[in-house]
């Protein structure tokens, strides 16, 4: 008998990553290709080669059940996609040309951090739950809960997004989003080196060295160093994750929840104080749900859109 194989596809700004995962959720083989306008026949073929390349390699009796694909984009739970604001896509068109390339294998359509979501669900840091919430603590803040091993979209894709809980009304500044006070602007990488901007001007000190405008690493290593600002910087941070974390708890009640992103990186530094923050914040009954760090790094946005496509087959 044949072995049912999925294929993972998780779209970037600059590169399309393409996996070949089993039905346990091993990746079997990977590559990754410039990503081209996915809008003709010409990028289409770009990725539906990189497919056939992928399932060549492999000895044996293979068959491909399911392509998911990974978005920059809302994903409502009709699959609709109405808005890809950053990418050249024509989902319905790649979609129509990947289910004709390869026999009418199922195609599904999943937002990035909802994949990455799913990935860590199924082979990672939230493994054996059923439900749980990814929170990505990047340049920005990107989220996907999932609930009963569904991921939740949302009437307008907007499901799970965390990063634009508002946490302090009474901020002055605007988010990028064109409201105020979202969580954005204190827990990502670019809020956390704001604060820390802000923080040295009280103070009147001199920050750190940075090499750009989400430089949180060297904001941490300021931190460790014993650096005032950067500790008032972190303070905020925690303070502000933790109560949006803590209103997540109570409104989806996850098994887990999973922080990724370039930020997640120094959580050693910094998840004691967000769980107690947490804990300070939230329902009695959700105080002990666990807090964790992501373990599929770059790979989780790929594994979950295999997983989105086993689900369709």
């Amino acid at each position: 008998m044949a072995e049912e194989l999925f294929v993972g596809i998780d779209v970037g700004g600059t590169t399309v990553k393409e996996g070949l995962v089993n039905r346990e959720g091993k990746i079997l083989s990977k590559l990754s290709v410039p990503t081209p306008p996915l809008v003709d026949e010409a990028g289409y073929a770009a990725v539906i080669d990189g497919i056939k390349s992928l399932l060549d390699a492999q000895d044996g009796d293979v068959v491909l059940k399911g392509i998911g694909l990974a978005v920059p984009a809302p994903v409502p739970d009709d699959g609709n996609v109405k808005l890809i604001a950053n990418a050249s896509i024509d989902l319905q068109g790649l979609g129509a040309a990947l289910k004709d390339a390869f026999g009418g294998a199922a195609v599904a359509f999943v937002n990035d951090a909802n994949a990455a979501a799913l990935g860590e669900m199924w082979r990672g840091s939230a493994l054996g739950h059923r439900s749980m919430a990814l929170v990505t603590l990047g340049t920005g803040i990107g989220a996907g809960v999932v609930v009963d091993g569904k991921v939740i979209g949302g009437a307008n894709g907007a499901g799970g997004e965390v990063g634009h809980t508002c946490v302090n009304p009474a901020e002055e500044r605007v988010c990028g989003c064109g409201r105020h006070g979202c969580l954005e602007q204190y827990a990502s990488a670019t809020g956390v080196v704001n604060t820390y901007k802000m923080e040295c001007e009280k103070r009147g000190t001199q920050p750190v060295e940075l090499a750009g405008p989400s430089d949180s690493k060297s904001v941490f290593d300021a931190y460790q160093a014993g650096d005032e600002a950067a500790a008032a910087a972190v303070d905020t941070m925690v303070e502000y994750l933790g109560l949006a974390l803590a209103n997540l708890a109570c409104t989806v009640d996850p098994e887990a929840i999973v922080l990724g992103g370039g930020l997640s990186a120094a959580g050693d530094l910094f998840l004691g104080k967000l769980v107690e923050r947490f804990k300070h914040y939230t329902l009695s009954v959700c105080a002990d749900t666990p807090i964790e760090v992501a373990s599929l790094g770059n790979d989780a946005g790929l594994i979950g859109a295999a997983y989105a496509g086993l689900m369709e087959a």
